[in-house]
């Protein structure tokens, strides 16, 4: 019975699936991004952010840790590096899954799996938005959110950019003069 078990072994050996995963997280680590399959892609993903928070605290400690699950000494050597520095004041979820269709040979559900912070695209269309508030779900005090509390907001508040009302024109005559005029004319 494999009550319990939740790890998926991707139909390989322990081995073959310990060399596989230290691959593929050299290769995310170097990379900021690779394609995958979305099975390899949710357990490296497991593999992978301890060690992008064990990357946080430079320590020989650490270092070794690391260098022992990747087996890459430029990987580790970036990930403590320019990763680290990018990642710091993220607390977790430092990789994003983002599924793209079947392969067409296989038909195997495929994925990008991605560092967070690396995304420049992303990050950039993040930056122009401005920061969401969070707000309550619970209900307000009575008058909140009715037209009487939307009656309560003044003018100057909120100004207008155009406050002067344009002149209505005034009806012409047959002359071209304006009838205001003629009955300037005529006092």
């Amino acid at each position: 019975m494999r009550h319990g078990k939740k790890d998926n072994h991707l139909g390989r050996t322990a081995s073959h699936r310990k060399a596989m995963l230290s691959n593929m997280a050299s290769s995310l680590i170097l990379h900021k991004r690779i394609e995958t399959t979305l099975a390899k892609a949710k357990e490296l993903r497991k593999y992978v952010e301890p060690l992008l928070t064990r990357a946080k605290e430079d320590s020989t400690h650490n270092r070794r840790i690391v260098f022992s699950y990747l087996n890459d000494k430029e990987s580790t050597k970036k990930l403590f590096g320019a990763v680290s520095d990018k990642i710091a004041a993220r607390p977790g979820g430092y990789t994003r899954i983002i599924k793209l269709g079947n392969r067409l040979g296989d038909a195997a559900e495929t994925a990008l799996i991605e560092l967070v912070d690396f995304n420049d695209a992303l990050l950039l269309a993040n930056a122009d938005k401005p920061a969401k508030t969070r707000r309550s779900r619970r209900g307000g005090r009575k008058g909140e959110g009715t037209e009487e509390g939307v009656a309560a907001v003044k003018k100057e508040d909120h100004p207008i950019v155009a406050e002067t009302e344009p002149e209505a024109e005034q009806p012409k005559t047959e002359e071209g003069t304006t009838e205001s005029s003629e009955n300037a004319d005529k006092e």
